[in-house]
Order: C-alpha cells, then sequence, then structure tokens
C-alpha cells in the first residue's frame, strides 16, 4: 500500500462479537437474525452518537472506530445496557449478548475508510476476555480515561493473547450504576470529596448540564442535546479536567437545577450551563461557565447563527465553546492560585504558574517556571503534565542558550519527557512538548511523529494547532503555517500575546514582510530574536537603515545577545533557508 492511500493515525478501536451466536442460530433461525438486525440498529445508533464509525458488520461481529477512548468506552457501555435492556423481554437461551473488546493503538487507515493493524488485532483479542454483555479494554484505555470516566475498572492482569507478540493488560469495564459498594468514592476526582470538591484537587473537574431548549420546538431536542454531548465528548480530550461523563450529567435534563448543589452532587468546582432558541432562520446559543463554590459567572458568550445547516452549527459552536472554556478554567485557576499562600498551592497549581512564566520567554521567568514544576513533582512525582512542563521548559533554556553548559541540559530534557510519556502515553501536551523538543534538536522526523499524535489526541488544544503552524513554518510550508497559527487565534480569541510571534515569523518565510512587520509590532515586549526578525523584514522590503537601526537598538537593549544565540532560535529543516535568513541579517549588521 503507498503512502497516498493510506495514513497511519491513533485510533479506539470497538470489536465485538455475538455471544453464543451458533447455537441462537439452530434454536431459533428468524428469532436471531431479527435480533441481530435489532443489535446492528443499537449498535450504529451508539457509535454514531460518540463520534465513532462503523468499519465493518459483517456477520454477527462489529468493528468501529473513534478519535476517543472516551468515546469507545461510552459507545460500548450505552450499547450493552441498550442489548440487555431490550433481551429482559426474551428467555434466558433466547437473549442475545454481545462481548466488546477496546483497545487504544495504532492503525493503518485506507482511502476507503477500512482499517487494519495491530491495534484492530488487540481489540479483537480482547473482545474474547469480556464477559457476555460486557466490556474488556487495554492498559492503554485504562490510562486514557483513569478519573475521567465514572466508571470501574477490574484488573485481570497480564493475559497473553492469540498472535500478538506482547502479553496485554486487560481491563473489565463496569458502568457508575454496576459498581461496587463504594465505587462511586473512587470515581470521584482526584482530591474531590463526597460533599464538593477539594481546593487542592489536582485537575479542576467540570460538569456541563443539559442545555435548555427555548426554542418550543420538539424537534430542536436533538440538536440542543447534540451540542451539550458534542461538549463534553470534546472536553475530554482536555487531560487537564476532570469532565463528568454524559450519563451523569444528562439525569439533571429537565429539572430545574441548583447549580451548587448540582456541583456538590457531582463532586465539581467548575459547571457549563446554557440554551438553545430558534426563532425563524437563526439560531442563538449561550454559554456560560459557573465557579460553583463562590457562585460567580467566569465566563458567558452568545452566538447568533443562520440556520443553513444545523449540524455545521453544531461542530462551530461546539468548537468554539471547547477552545475556550478550558482556558478560562485554567486562567480562574490562576486566580485561586495567587490568592493563597504559595505553601498551600497544589501540585495542578504549581504548573499553572510554571506555565504562565514559560509563556514569558525570559530567562528570570523561565527559572521561576523551573521551581515551580520541581515543587508540583515534589507533590506528586507521579505527575506526568508537571514532567512534560519541566521538559519543555528546560527546552527553553537549551533553545535560548540560557545557560553554562548546554549539553548538561539535554540529557534532562529527555529523561523528564520519556518519565511523562511512560507515565501517560495519551496525554497531548505529552507528545506537543515532545515535537517541540525534536523541533529545537532537529529530529524532523520524530518532531511530525508526536505533533500528529498530539493533534489526533486533542485538535482543539489552540498550544498544539498554533505549534503545527510553527513546525510547517520551519520545514518550509509557511502558507500552510500561517493558516494554522490564525486558526489558533481564533481557537483562543485570548492567546498569548507569542502568538503574534509565530505569525510574523510564518509570514517572513512565507515572503509576506508587510504582514510579517504588523503581526510583530502586535507583541508589547519584544524580546532580541524578534528585533532580528524585524531587521530582517526591513531588508527584504529593501530598508537597509532601517534594519540597521533595528539592529543597534536590540544591541543596546541586550549587549549580551549575539549571532549564536539567534542561531540556536532558528529550527528550518533546510539548511538553505537558514542560511538565506542569516545572509540577510548580515546585511542588516548582525555578524559575529
Amino acid at each position: 500500500m503507498s503512502e497516498a492511500t493510506t495514513r497511519r493515525r491513533l485510533a479506539a478501536i470497538l470489536a465485538a462479537d455475538a455471544s453464543g451466536y451458533s447455537r441462537l442460530m439452530a434454536n431459533d433461525e428468524p428469532g436471531t437474525v431479527a435480533a441481530l438486525d435489532c443489535a446492528r440498529a443499537v449498535f450504529g445508533e451508539h457509535i454514531g452518537a460518540h463520534q465513532g464509525r462503523v468499519i465493518d458488520m459483517a456477520g454477527d461481529s462489529v468493528l468501529a472506530v473513534f478519535d476517543t477512548a472516551a468515546g469507545a468506552v461510552s459507545a460500548a457501555l450505552a450499547v450493552q445496557d441498550e442489548i440487555a435492556t431490550r433481551a429482559a423481554a426474551h428467555t434466558e437461551p433466547c437473549r442475545m449478548r454481545f462481548r466488546i473488546g477496546v483497545h487504544l493503538g495504532d492503525v493503518i487507515e485506507k482511502a476507503d475508510g477500512s482499517v487494519y493493524g495491530d491495534g484492530v488485532n488487540t481489540a479483537a483479542r480482547l473482545e474474547t476476555l469480556a464477559e457476555p454483555g460486557g466490556v474488556c479494554v487495554s492498559e492503554a484505555v485504562e490510562c486514557a480515561l483513569r478519573h475521567r470516566l465514572q466508571v470501574r475498572f477490574d484488573d485481570l492482569g497480564e493475559q497473553t493473547l492469540k498472535n500478538l507478540p506482547q502479553p496485554v493488560r486487560a481491563f473489565r469495564v463496569h458502568a457508575a450504576a454496576q459498581a461496587a459498594p463504594g465505587a462511586a468514592q473512587a470515581s470521584a476526582p482526584r482530591g474531590a470529596t463526597a460533599g464538593g470538591a477539594d481546593s487542592r484537587t489536582l485537575k479542576p473537574a467540570i460538569a456541563v448540564l443539559p442545555f435548555d431548549n427555548m426554542s418550543g420546538e420538539a424537534e430542536q431536542e436533538f440538536f440542543t442535546d447534540g451540542i451539550t454531548e458534542d461538549i463534553i465528548t470534546e472536553l475530554s480530550r482536555f487531560r487537564e479536567l476532570f469532565v463528568i461523563s454524559r450519563n451523569s450529567s444528562f439525569k439533571y435534563k429537565g429539572q430545574k437545577v441548583d447549580v451548587a448543589k448540582f456541583a456538590r452532587e457531582l463532586g465539581v468546582q467548575y459547571v457549563v450551563e446554557g440554551s438553545v432558541r430558534k426563532a425563524g432562520k437563526r439560531v442563538r446559543i449561550t454559554v456560560q461557565l459557573i465557579d460553583a463554590e463562590t457562585d460567580r459567572h467566569v465566563w458567558a458568550e452568545r452566538y447568533d447563527r443562520d440556520l443553513e445547516d444545523i449540524f455545521a452549527i453544531q461542530d462551530e459552536v461546539t468548537t468554539a465553546i471547547v477552545a475556550t472554556l478550558p482556558g478560562r478554567v485554567e486562567a480562574d485557576a490562576r486566580d485561586r492560585a495567587a490568592r493563597k499562600p504559595t505553601a498551600n498551592m497544589a501540585a495542578y497549581e504549581c504548573v499553572l504558574t510554571g506555565k504562565l512564566l514559560h509563556h514569558r520567554s525570559n530567562r528570570a521567568d523561565n527559572l521561576r517556571a523551573q521551581e515551580m514544576l520541581e515543587r508540583a513533582i515534589a507533590l506528586d512525582p507521579n505527575y506526568a503534565h508537571a514532567h512534560a512542563w519541566r521538559a519543555c521548559v528546560l527546552g527553553q533554556r537549551w533553545g535560548y542558550n540560557w545557560c553554562e553548559d548546554r549539553s548538561v541540559l539535554q540529557p534532562m530534557v529527555i529523561e523528564e519527557l520519556e518519565i511523562a510519556l511512560a507515565l501517560d502515553p495519551n496525554d497531548s501536551d505529552v507528545h506537543r512538548i515532545f515535537a517541540a523538543v525534536n523541533l529545537i534538536y532537529g529530529n524532523f522526523e520524530q518532531c511530525v511523529y508526536h505533533q500528529q499524535r498530539a493533534l489526533a489526541l486533542n485538535p482543539n488544544d489552540d498550544l498544539i494547532v498554533v505549534q503545527q503552524g510553527e513546525i510547517l513554518t520551519w520545514c518550509g510550508q509557511p502558507q500552510e503555517g500561517i493558516e494554522w497559527i490564525r486558526k489558533a487565534m481564533r481557537l483562543n480569541p485570548y492567546h498569548p500575546e507569542r502568538f503574534w510571534g509565530h505569525l510574523a515569523r510564518a509570514s517572513f518565510v512565507a515572503g509576506a514582510y508587510g504582514e510579517a512587520l504588523a503581526a510583530a509590532r502586535r507583541i508589547t515586549t519584544p524580546d532580541a530574536t524578534l528585533f532580528a526578525l524585524i531587521a530582517a523584514c526591513e531588508v527584504r522590503r529593501g530598508d537597509v537603515e532601517a534594519a540597521r537601526r533595528c539592529i543597534a537598538e536590540m544591541r543596546a537593549r541586550w549587549p549580551a545577545f549575539g549571532l549564536a544565540d539567534l542561531v540556536a532560535t532558528l529550527h528550518y529543516r533546510d539548511t538553505a533557508d537558514r542560511d538565506r535568513h542569516l545572509e540577510t541579517l548580515a546585511q542588516a549588521g548582525l555578524r559575529e
């Protein structure tokens, strides 16, 4: 198969087949065929509802693929619940039950939509370990969903599966309603208690109330519910949030809800609520984020759209909400942290502070960021996100040469990333930072691999999206890079100021020097590298004198900054592109 007709990607695979199918056919062939048709409809409905895609329904088996483990497992549990309810009307010997296996791994996807590979084989083998009516998943799925769905995982240990070279650790999954006594407490957010969310919880917990249908039209109910479900599904991609499952949230559908009570019952800090109102050919969607502990509105927005394509509207609004919400939660959590003594800050809050300091991109704040991340790791040594961000901060020091010996930092960065990846291989931020570090080191193949993993795991994270633009720029595709950077800006209207710097660089590489200067001048606190970029733009525009004045001002502000420091920040894959850039700077007067 050629690369033009196939692609390799990360996916969650669901494999299922009917238990005792041959016996059922022998006992009642017409009844079994009818039951199988009904079961296929159930599978199709729930797979689609959880953003999955049916690959095959041959005989008594089902194969489907999902972008997320959460979608696959939620669909599997919903299928088993509905099939069990329908089967209750039949006598025990005539009941059709399915075994379902779910795995998260790499697959090879052909242009016609079919999928192959070890990921598919593993899901099929896991299905044989499931009980009739049950769901069995791999360790990769359990790791991805740990503390994120209200389910219980029963560890089956290492399993040797047919035709698989390595044993697979397997888990049986039980929905919250099936959990043993006391399991509800176990499935609550880490650090939460029955009486509410602990202010020191590692992850902020969030629940989405079913949006209200204000249209008075029953046919709009599916659209309203779809908005809510999509928001829950997409928020679940952000591993720094603990998102309450759809089943728990929808228990409150149609009820008059006391937000504070709702939050206490589910053990969350934040609640999202909203409404949908249709009037003629227009639809208005309102959404607000509430800090349930203080009954304070953190953020609110209204979306007015023409109702030409209801599903396109649903996708557009969901993307806008999901792209903004995590940033608003993070900003509010930073405010909470700022109001507390440092000694009381939890690991999560330390990471938030470390991120904020890192984004300032100067040497002093870089060191402070490292201190905060090391404090987070001391509080929780198994906090993958903290290890990943420590690697990012160390990589920033390496990239800007803010150290006495860069050779000492490189193995430290790699070690931190390997720890983070081992702790949580499905954290999109871990892959994003791995991609950034490999870019700095010039390992473009590994950079692109981890970047694609990050995008597959969370396509709505503005930091991942903007980095896609950066990487494309360095790889000689600046026009595509500009599109991704602008997409990141649309995703997060509150984006860091440095996004303008990425746009300026991509525009420069694309030859749009006026646009590059306009973007660069949006930055209120330029650093030496930005002055150098502005100078390069002026040279390309033919104003060498303006470029030289820019370099002179740069040297006056940062006398220790030289050409070697700048070269360390240039990551062109093609050395000819780098050489052209340096020749331009030489004309501006920046030489050794």
